[in-house]
């Protein structure tokens, strides 16, 4: 098939070690534009992959009826922005996670999406992750039984991203911990456990450790260089809470930054015949019983880079037209659920949905 000409829009971290190296491993894809606020950002992006076009303004971009799909690897408060303006321009949109800072904008990008037909997937990478798509198998096919209760954890000790910069203004990014890194852990549960809808939230962010931000102590972090300790910090770092859904209740505790010393980063699922734990980004381990004992097996498989799966699955879906699991409609379940935890946390109240 010919060339899908693709433009990433944001030249940033998650850009350049995700999805501009998957797509030039895509024989079916040529990269046009670069495209970043900052000159110099897309001037490096041109210079280091010997392709494409150098832009500031992503409407340059858009504005091109070569251009059939972009990446959005921009801060959040820019999601839903641009996706919209790409769909209604014509353009099939893989935005990073999460879809938007709040419920109200990634819900603007399912509607647009309904309306122009284009598609819109959402960078919920472990969709394309093999470790949990054999879980979601197993859960799917009976092998646990009923999953009545199901415990996420995301804790580091001090792990906050570039301190005082996007990640931690609320206004650009929408949130802190629970919104950067509770989307992924949220999102697998849900795909494992095929969406159910929530019904009741109640949840408690905290922002605590990383307001003092000239005493702050750690020892090293990622987005170390957009740190601007004369900026903003006024995110959660630690959150906490319950959801009933229609299908199997949840509770969650998750920290950028907490002062206990051991880092946790699993989901368990707990059913009638069995229960496993899925490490984040790793294996499981099923545990169950057999012979009149207690049984645990780690299944082995082969491992594929879940990033490659994704951005390929994205320009074959352009092609076909099938409806991948990323899709906005299965994303913005998830921004509802987050929204009515941060709206529970500032509430002090339960929230139903």
């Amino acid at each position: 098939m010919s060339k899908v000409k693709v433009a990433i829009i944001g030249c940033g971290t998650i850009a350049n070690n995700a999805h501009i190296p998957a797509y030039m491993a895509n024989p079916n894809v040529e990269i046009k534009y670069f495209c970043d606020i900052l000159p110099e950002k897309a001037k490096q992006a041109v210079e280091k992959y010997n392709c494409g076009i150098a832009v500031t303004d992503y409407k340059e971009v858009i504005a091109d009826p070569e251009v059939e799909a972009v990446s959005i690897c921009t801060p959040n408060k820019m999601h839903s922005i641009i996706a919209i303006d790409c769909l209604k321009a014509g353009k099939n949109v893989l935005c990073e996670k999460p879809a938007a800072r709040i419920y109200s904008e990634a819900k603007a990008m399912q509607d647009a999406q309904h309306e122009t037909g284009k598609v819109l997937n959402i960078g919920v990478v472990n969709r394309f992750n093999p470790a949990v798509n054999k879980l979601r198998e197993m859960i799917q096919r009976g092998d646990f039984g009923e999953i009545y209760h199901i415990y996420i954890s995301f804790r580091s000790q001090r792990s906050i991203p570039g301190l005082g910069g996007a990640f931690t203004t609320k206004e650009i990014a929408g949130g802190g911990v629970l919104i950067d890194w509770g989307v992924h852990y949220l999102d697998i549960v849900m795909y494992c456990m095929d969406d159910p809808l929530p019904k009741t939230v109640s949840a408690k962010a905290f922002s605590k450790l990383g307001v003092d931000m000239p005493n702050y102590v750690y020892e090293g972090m990622w987005a170390e260089n957009t740190k601007d300790l004369n900026g903003t910090y006024n995110v959660d770092d630690f959150v906490t809470g319950f959801v009933r859904t229609e299908g199997p209740t949840l509770t969650f505790n998750g920290a950028w930054a907490q002062n206990i010393g051991v880092n946790e980063a699993y989901i368990d699922f707990i059913g009638t015949k069995a229960g496993a734990r899925l490490n984040y980004g790793g294996d499981f381990t099923v545990y169950t019983t057999a012979c009149g004992g207690l049984v645990s097996t780690k299944p082995k498989f082969p491992q594929k880079a879940m990033f490659q799966e994704e951005i390929d699955a994205f320009i074959r879906c352009i092609k076909t037209g099938e409806k991948l699991p990323s899709h906005i409609d299965k994303a913005v379940i998830t921004s509802k659920m987050m929204q009515a935890m941060y709206d529970s946390s500032e509430q002090d109240r339960e929230i139903v949905l």
